[in-house]
């Protein structure tokens, strides 16, 4: 009979700070292969996060009030960062809490940058390779075809935004993610972290904060569902009804300025404030 003793008690924020800085010091030292690999996974996992929200909420705004559905969508979207955390994978979000470990000089600037550019690279590949297989099922047109509003007018709006409007959202979206991930520092089981992430990623969707890898999938899939007339056709659409949905404005109106506002809000308004008060050097 085992003796292992079973714990129910949270680890403290002094603990958590500690784990976050080993954390950290072995993912900036993981292989490049096995980080992109892991990277590829986030991707297309938050992009089921997407799927699921896309789907709960396409015709839900002609019956539900706008709170209610946005709060339906954040819920469902928790999926993405539960695969992430339990199953294991490499986001680029959650990992700017690399930062403490860099400024404790556990890794080197090297090191940390190295992380977040092969990770925000696979990420990327994961989330458009799920687009573009999102699109080849067709499932955009189901409800007859109110999923691929949904997805559109998702696109189309996050497009639209102005530079800081998306810079501002993006630093209020990875404060929250950080903490969720801050907060799975504290659990001992999965229950634990599952529960951690629910209410801080289910606060950012509802809010309808901007999330940098969300949005590789968000965007992507809405640019491919714009490009079949048909279907547009179907809905009593056409491309100029979402004029702002371009590529273009998918890099320079939203993916820059929201990953600019990811790396404050998580590296800078998460990751420095708790190193600052849990781990920096003692006078």
């Amino acid at each position: 009979m085992s003796t292992e003793t079973f714990r129910f008690d949270a680890f403290l924020p002094p603990e958590m700070a500690g784990r976050a800085e080993a954390i950290g010091v072995r993912k900036a030292s993981m292989s490049a292969s096995v980080m992109f690999a892991l990277a590829i996974l986030a991707g297309a996992f938050i992009a089921c996060g997407a799927i699921f929200a896309t789907t709960v909420a396409a015709g839900a705004g002609d019956v539900l009030p706008y709170g209610v559905v946005r709060l339906l969508s954040g819920l469902v979207f928790c999926l993405g960062l539960i695969l992430v955390v339990v199953a294991g994978a490499e986001l680029f979000t959650g990992n700017n809490l690399i930062i403490m470990a860099w400024v404790n000089g556990k890794v080197t600037l090297l090191q940390l940058l190295r992380n977040w550019v092969i990770v925000y690279v696979g990420n990327f590949v994961g989330s458009i390779l799920t687009a573009a297989i999102m699109f080849l099922t067709k499932q955009y047109t189901f409800g007859k075809g109110a999923v691929g509003i949904a997805a559109l007018n998702t696109a189309n709006a996050k497009c639209s935004l102005d530079f800081i409007q998306a810079i501002a959202l993006g630093v209020m979206c990875n404060a929250l993610v950080c903490l969720a991930v801050w907060l799975t520092f504290s659990g001992r089981s999965t229950t634990d972290k599952i529960l951690a992430i629910i209410f801080p990623i289910s606060a950012f969707v509802a809010a309808g904060f901007e999330h940098s890898i969300a949005n590789m999938y968000f965007i992507p899939v809405g640019l491919f569902i714009k490009s079949n007339a048909a279907f547009l056709s179907s809905i009593g659409k056409s491309a100029a009804d979402f004029a702002n949905l371009t590529w273009a404005n998918f890099f320079l109106r939203n993916l820059l300025p929201v990953t600019i506002g990811n790396i404050i809000g998580g590296a800078g308004l998460v990751g420095l404030v708790y190193w600052f008060i849990y781990l920096r050097p003692k006078e």
